[in-house]
Parts: C-alpha cells; structure tokens; sequence
C-alpha cells in the first residue's frame, strides 16, 4: 500500500510521437531505416515535416534515445505483427508426469503410451514412473527396469532418453524427450495378383491355333500334289 498523501505514478508506456517527445537530441533513422546520425529535437521534427511523416521515438532509454521517421499507422501494424509472431513461436515447456504399474493391463498401457506420444509431439518432457507398492518394492531390480523399458518401447512417436532409468522414491523412473524425426509407419508390402486369363482371350488362342494347324495340313497336302506323291 502507497503511503498517504503521496501521488501515484503510473509507468507511462506509450510511444511518444512528434510534440510528445521531450529528449533534447535523438539518433534518427529515416524511412527505410538508415541512420540519419545524432540531431536535435527540433532538427528531427523538421526532418519528419519535410517527408510529411511522423517522428517516433523506439528506444527511450538509449542514450541518446532513438527515434524513426516513419507513418505512425504503419509502424503500429509492424509492431503488432511482429509480437503476433513472437507470441506465435513462443511455446512453454514443461515436464509431465506419467505413471504405470505392474499389473497395469495393455490396453491401459496403450492408453498412457498415446498420451506419452502426444505430449512428446507437442515438445514437452515426460517423466515415466513404474510405481511400486508392497512386495513389489523387494523384486529383482533388473526385471523391474525390464518391465519399464518393455513400456517404454510401445510410445509411438520418435523419443531420446533425456534421464535413463533409475531407482526412485516411487519404485523407478525415467524421463524423455522429443527426437529430432517421427517415426515413420512401414507400408504393408502389396503383392501383385496373378490375373485369371480372360475367357475372349483363350478362345482366340484357340482359334488361331486350330486356324494355324489348317494351314499346315493344306500346305503339306499342296506339297504332295506337288511331288506327285497324291
């Protein structure tokens, strides 16, 4: 709480253009963004004048402050462009936490590996815990790192090991990460079918073959009569 009688000053954000600027002497840059050099305050408004554009201060806490001859209009639509695109890009990451067990049945299983996938694909890490509780706290170590691993296998999507497995407070644990590439589905390979021989097709061998023995009988008959063997 402010003390009484004291004013309260709010932090004054917005960009000062023209008449509003107060700094005595400005590095100016023009239009297309080349540097004009240092000028007075009143030498860069009459810049700003003669190109009929307004004179925006972008930097006030330069020293000293830097200001852009430009069309205030289109310097605003810049700049709400350029933070739509930052905002854009921007992506918080942050560590999910999922858990499995022994007796964990497999459709479950698939489940919970989907949802691993999901969130790896959306560029977080995942911590994958197998919970333990009663005497499968005093199993063998290594078939338990066995069983996480054998779940760890089923994600289907492209992970690294950001923290492989190790003892936890919970029973064990690993933590992953998104690969650099997807997994890619390999495509069932096609066999061609033998196509069956048209019925058309096969009754036009035939004919042609019976067409072809004719010949050869009227060609060695012809022969024959030839020779005066007939």
């Amino acid at each position: 709480m402010r003390p009484p009688n004291k004013p309260y000053h709010r932090k004054d954000t917005r960009t000062k253009i023209n008449q509003a600027i107060r700094a005595p002497e400005l590095r100016v840059l023009g239009p297309e963004g080349e540097n004009l050099g240092t000028l007075s305050l009143v030498d860069a408004r009459k810049a700003a004048e003669k190109l009929k554009l307004d004179l925006i201060e972008i930097s006030p806490k330069a020293k000293p402050p830097v200001a852009r001859i430009t069309d205030f209009g289109q310097y605003r639509y810049e700049t709400k462009r350029k933070a739509s695109a930052v905002k854009a890009k921007a992506h918080v990451t942050e560590t999910k936490s999922a858990q499995v067990k022994i007796g964990t049945g497999e459709h479950d299983q698939q489940l919970k590996a989907k949802r691993i996938a999901g969130w790896l694909e959306e560029g977080h890490r995942v911590k994958v815990d197998l919970f333990l509780w009663g005497r499968y706290k005093y199993m063998e170590p290594n078939f338990l790192k066995e069983r996480l691993e054998r779940f760890l296998k089923i994600i289907p999507t492209e992970y690294k090991i950001a923290d492989p497995i190790k003892k936890s407070p919970k029973g064990f644990t690993s933590t992953l990460e998104r690969g650099t590439t997807a997994k890619k589905t390999q495509k069932p390979e096609v066999i061609a079918e033998e196509k069956p021989v048209a019925k058309d097709k096969q009754k036009k061998d035939s004919k042609k073959a019976k067409k072809d023995e004719n010949k050869s009988k009227k060609k060695s008959l012809d022969e024959l009569l030839e020779g005066g063997m007939v």
